[in-house]
């Protein structure tokens, strides 16, 4: 991993596989931070794999909240230009699927395809978003509530709730307020539907946070784009179930050609 200096922030971030392999780029969502990717990535060994750590997570900077999500786009677009990525395939998880979504809209040029996962073109309306900041300011984030909408209710007996916690818990208070506040106003409903690149989406069938007919809803607006459901996944299906989840995404890259 890599402290990678910015104009305004550093940014944690890690690059694995060969220089020459196809590039993949991975975006975690709000709380967690790249560990999420930690259980796939053996299975991505021959891609060149780019993931990062969102502002205010991980061991990137913490700048003040509130975020906005054209920062957060400009984040990842900054790091993959630092790196030299293009024609790359960009993943996002759950919010990260936002950033995905507006870089795919703003840089085109960029991107090989995209693939979605716990994701959608909106979390909610601004009045939700605005008093769950509220709660995430004062008395701050309920970890066990964050670790189930994740995880599902019966997060305590997974072995990954350990790891889930462990990010969790790493996520400063303006990370949490100012993603959130990033992903309150946003709504990429219109623009996601002009876009005409190969799309996978990669919906957990238990997933309780988003559930897998708000993501089929997000793979009919795509046009010709995948929708593959994992049957048993949460949220985080890329941790709790990482062998169906890298098949999967294993086949769609292939099918593409990107190998």
């Amino acid at each position: 991993m890599m402290l990678v200096w910015l104009d305004d922030l550093r940014l944690n971030a890690e690059l694995a596989g060969p220089a020459t392999a196809p590039p993949l780029v991975l975006i975690h969502g709000l709380g967690v931070d790249l560990a999420v990717w930690d259980a796939i990535l053996p299975c991505l060994a021959a891609h060149r794999t780019l993931r990062l750590d969102l502002r205010g997570h991980g061991q990137s900077d913490t700048p003040l909240a509130p975020y906005t999500m054209g920062a957060l786009i400009r984040d990842t677009e900054r790091l993959m230009q630092h790196f030299a990525l293009k024609d790359a395939v960009v993943l996002g998880a759950g919010e990260g699927g936002l950033v995905a979504q507006g870089l795919a809209v703003k840089r085109l040029d960029l991107f090989r395809s995209m693939v979605l996962t716990g994701s959608a073109t909106r979390f909610g309306n601004p009045d939700l978003w605005q008093r769950r900041i509220a709660g995430l300011t004062d008395p701050g984030p309920d970890l066990e509530a964050e670790a189930a909408a994740l995880l599902g209710p019966r997060w305590r007996g997974m072995a990954t709730a350990g790891v889930v916690q462990q990010m969790l818990s790493r996520t400063r208070p303006d990370g949490w307020t100012g993603v959130a506040a990033a992903v309150a106003n946003t709504d990429f409903y219109q623009t996601t539907a002009t876009l005409t690149l190969p799309t996978l989406i990669l919906a957990g069938g238990d997933d309780r946070k988003t559930p897998p007919d708000m993501q089929r809803e997000t793979a009919d607006l795509v046009a010709g784009s995948d929708f593959h459901l994992l049957p048993g996944g949460s949220h985080l299906a890329m941790l709790t179930h990482p062998q169906p989840f890298a098949a999967a995404l294993n086949a769609f890259l292939k099918r593409i050609g990107h190998v």
